[in-house]
């Protein structure tokens, strides 16, 4: 049993623990010290804001009566549950695709416990350009932005490996 964590993807999955941890630590910490809607400005380009996201990604979903919750909490699980397995599946010699794949993890398993615990994803990173802002986000949602970028760069760089016309 300890060889497949050692011997495989799963060796990153501290990747995903330090994700989560640091996710509902920094969600906590904004819940305890700020109110809901309350900005504070930390630059002229970036605030924290508390919001409440009842949807998905850019709140698409935001407003569809509360079934979203359960559907977006079951293909999180389903996704992490797939990621697992494709980590367990890495050899040792593969690094990035493992690393990227427990960035995503730990992202999908921060956003699903605000989803099961609380109904809602805890958001409040807001970064803006005059009065443009991005919608809001969390550390989870920059963990899964940060796995789909290594998936890029492991697909360009390991392309021969992932052709597999080759």
């Amino acid at each position: 049993m300890l060889n497949v964590f050692k011997n495989t993807g799963l060796r990153f999955t501290w990747i995903s623990i330090i994700a989560v941890v640091l996710d509902q630590w920094s969600k906590q910490a904004v819940v305890q010290s700020m109110a809901l809607y309350e900005s504070i400005e930390i630059v002229p380009f970036f605030n924290f804001t508390y919001v409440h996201n009842y949807g998905a990604a850019f709140s698409i979903l935001y407003d569809a009566g509360g079934w979203q919750r359960y559907f977006l909490s079951a293909i999180a699980l389903g996704v992490s549950g797939l990621i697992v397995w494709w980590l367990k599946s890495t050899t040792r010699d593969q690094i990035l695709l493992p690393v990227a794949f427990s960035f995503i993890l730990g992202g999908a398993l921060g956003n699903v416990y605000d989803r099961v615990m609380h109904g809602y994803v805890i958001d409040f990173l807001d970064f803006y350009y005059g009065t443009s802002h991005w919608p809001a986000f969390n550390i989870a949602d920059s963990a899964i932005f940060l796995g789909a970028v290594l998936l890029i760069i492991d697909m360009f760089i390991n392309k021969e490996a992932n052709d597999v016309d080759k």
